[in-house]
């Protein structure tokens, strides 16, 4: 098997997506293959510049659907998603190669006067576009004032500036890779937001028929984080949830043993459920769907498709 002089890296447009694509390009470069960045729009990109809502469309692979496309056709050898864009069932002919080490996955409050999150005064607005980070704002705070916002982060945060709304919750994993951690007012604990599944990690998909570019990217790999996004996905896939639904997961891997935290809301956040458990990180999509086992027998499905 021959190794490639150069690759073809398909991303998305924004500041963040270019960004992160070009840091684990760098990681590639380093190993003396070249790589091109070829950047590819997505309806998920067409819908944030129109201003559509996410919900509108329904949200299953909008970031990632076109990209896979370019992939399977052989216009790109690879790309780089957020994990929490990718969907959880499987595209034939495409794997998950290799992902890379995790940046923090937690949720930050950025805030214009630097209030934080306990001293926000009733009746405060905060931008969200994420119903997970909606319902556990609720569920904690009520009184508060959750409105949706669309954009890419910078996007967001110029509209925070503008003073259309008091506060925003943004993904700490984008605000470090792109530089801008002094913007963040305060980490939300676990206690308060739980993060998306796949939050702050990135994945690799490659071809399944080409070995070559499989092997380059897979050298990558950082095991931990990849045992703890395969048992969030297998929650997630579990539960029969996509990315907007509102649950939220996180696990850690430490020493061989796994650690999973979830919790699934109803939208308006008036009603919670929460599981925790550990296992071996060697079994880490057992542990993920016991998860997803354990919260449906306590009716979990309800909370995420409540008109069904």
């Amino acid at each position: 098997m021959s190794r490639p002089t150069k690759i073809r890296l398909g991303t998305r447009g924004s500041l963040l997506a270019t960004t992160q694509s070009n840091q684990f390009a760098d990681q590639i470069r380093a190993t003396g293959v070249d790589v091109e960045l070829i950047t590819i729009k997505t309806d998920g990109d067409q819908s944030q510049s129109s201003g559509q809502p996410l919900d509108a469309m329904g949200t299953t692979g909008v970031f990632t659907k076109e990209i896979q496309v370019a992939l399977l056709n052989g216009e790109i050898d690879l790309t780089v998603h957020s994990l929490k864009d990718l969907p959880t069932e499987p595209t034939s002919g495409l794997h998950l190669a290799c992902v890379p080490k995790r940046e923090v996955a937690v949720d930050v409050l950025v805030t214009r006067n630097g209030v934080s999150f306990t001293d926000l005064p009733a009746g405060s607005t905060i931008g969200t576009g994420s119903i997970r980070r909606q319902a556990q704002i609720l569920n904690s705070r009520p009184e508060l004032n959750v409105a949706g916002i669309r954009g890419n982060v910078d996007t967001r945060l110029r509209k925070l500036h503008d003073g259309e709304y008091d506060a925003i919750v943004l993904a700490a994993a984008g605000l470090h890779r792109l530089g801008w951690q002094d913007r963040i007012t305060e980490e939300f604990e676990a206690s308060v937001l739980i993060p998306a599944v796949g939050q702050g990690a990135l994945g690799i998909e490659t071809r399944s028929d080409d070995p070559s570019t499989t092997e380059i990217v897979r050298a990558l790999d950082h095991a931990d984080t990849h045992a703890a996004v395969l048992a969030e996905r297998a929650l997630l896939a579990g539960l029969r949830g996509g990315c907007s639904a509102p649950i939220g997961a996180h696990a850690t891997v430490n020493s061989g043993e796994l650690r999973l935290r979830t919790v699934v809301l109803s939208r308006d956040g008036s009603q919670r459920l929460d599981d925790e458990r550990t296992g071996p990180a060697t079994s880490a999509e057992e542990v993920g769907q016991a998860s997803a086992d354990s919260l449906l027998g306590e009716g979990a499905a309800k909370l995420i498709r409540p008109e069904v």
